[in-house]
């Protein structure tokens, strides 16, 4: 993970990103290329930042500055030449990933105001056009606490952009720092969240996570509002979001995109950290609410809530789970609500943006699932930070997956390209 990352996060909009990641303490070995460039030294076919033919995924403002966890562009292009502009909004020295199609993600710092080349004829696999023509562009943004805004696209003169059609089906995760990466190698895109929308293939994803954020609205380590009010608008609760927006955030235009088809939700660890002092009552109305305002945005979502998970402690000679801190048997019943006829027969919807709550009259059919995350990880899957490791971040992802294979009947399609960078681990001394 970053090194900033251990800060509080009330303080990282202030501070330069560092490209420093670190590997059970010690600094990862790391080759991140330097990708900025002189524009007016190239020969450009320029594409502005609002052009059909680049998708935004994630949540992006009017302004096309991104939020939350791993948001990112996409499009497919002719030739061999890949660059973009960067706006002033862009958290300077921000840690990317990019790729082209299915190959292997490569990293690199971008900076405010600068244009940064991703794509050359030197880049590895810049001259494959096979299996498919054309190639694609991706780029996502590692940090939860940081973004981009894009300027403008660029390609080589004479060559263009090509629009690549959204997949079919779409995922929504709604979480904290457990869903948005914080403390993996690569955060966002080492999370578990990021980790089961990319490992499903064929899948649209987003990640409204921020770290320490609460589901109750209130003030939870330093982030000004919980999940209830801020999943219905386009920024997180990060300073930088303070900054440009003050107390007047965009609300999230749930028009832009076509609905969620499953909305994945973990949250509730920092509610029950008695430093926020959170009642079960009130955290439990807050987790009811968000539930029904997924379902009053989105009526045919289906809804996962997985149980939430405390770490380990040595017990003797083995390890067990820290006991809860409530919530457990209260989240099941939440559940089992949502599922009764009472509830089924006269559902009720919210509205975080105007507070209002109202009994829709119709009868739905039940949309709450419960996915209980006991015995998936131990004691060597969560971190000194109480956050997964890389590998435990995999494991939550591939058992969710399953999940939602055997209870939605989802198939598997990511069958070849990168999902988890660097984490390739293997032995070939066979002399042992």
């Amino acid at each position: 993970m970053w090194s900033l990352s251990r800060l509080p996060v009330f303080g990282l909009s202030f501070l330069s990103a560092s490209a420093t990641i670190l590997q059970n303490g010690q600094p990862r070995i790391t080759t991140f290329p330097d990708t900025r460039i002189d524009p007016s030294s190239y020969s450009f076919n320029t594409h502005p930042r609002n052009a059909s033919e680049i998708s935004y995924k994630g949540r992006w403002d009017s302004k096309y500055v991104s939020w939350w966890s791993a948001p990112g562009i996409q499009f497919g292009y002719t030739g061999q030449i890949v660059a973009v502009t960067f706006g002033n909004w862009t958290s300077d020295g921000v840690l990317v990933g990019y790729r082209i199609s299915g190959l292997d993600w490569i990293f690199t710092n971008v900076t405010a105001g600068g244009t940064h080349l991703f794509v050359s004829p030197e880049t590895p696999g810049s001259d494959l056009m096979a299996p498919i023509s054309p190639s694609i562009f991706e780029l996502r943004v590692t940090n939860w606490a940081y973004g981009i805004q894009i300027e403008s696209v660029h390609v080589a003169k004479g060559e263009k952009l090509i629009r690549i059609p959204d997949y079919g089906r779409r995922i929504e995760v709604i979480g904290d720092s457990l869903a948005s990466g914080m403390y993996t190698s690569y955060e966002g895109l080492s999370s578990w969240a990021y980790g089961l929308g990319a490992g499903l293939g064929n899948t649209e994803y987003s990640i409204t996570a921020y770290p320490g954020i609460c589901a109750a609205d209130q003030n939870c380590w330093g982030n000004p509002h919980g999940q209830v009010h801020q999943w219905f608008y386009t920024s997180d609760t990060s300073p930088r979001a303070s900054v440009m927006y003050g107390d007047n955030p965009e609300p999230w235009d749930f028009s832009k995109r076509p609905a969620a088809d499953i909305v994945v939700i973990n949250i509730g660890t920092n509610d029950q950290n008695s430093h926020n002092n959170v009642s079960t009552t009130i955290y439990i109305d807050a987790l009811t609410r968000i539930i029904q305002g997924i379902h009053g945005k989105w009526p045919k979502a289906q809804v996962v809530v997985m149980s939430l998970w405390l770490g380990f402690y040595q017990s003797g000679n083995t390890y067990l789970p820290n006991a809860p801190q409530g919530f457990v048997n209260e989240i099941y019943h939440m559940y089992k609500w949502f599922n009764s006829d009472d509830y089924l027969r006269n559902p009720i919807v919210y509205d975080g943006v105007t507070k209002k709550t109202l009994k829709t009259g119709k009868k739905t059919k039940p949309f709450v699932h419960y996915f209980n995350t006991t015995g998936i990880m131990q004691h060597n899957d969560i971190g000194p930070q109480w956050h997964p490791t890389d590998v435990g971040a995999i494991k939550v992802a591939s058992h969710l997956q399953q999940f939602i294979k055997m209870t939605f009947g989802w198939e598997f399609y990511a069958t070849g390209p990168e999902v988890f960078h660097e984490t390739e681990y293997w032995n070939d001394e066979s002399g042992y």
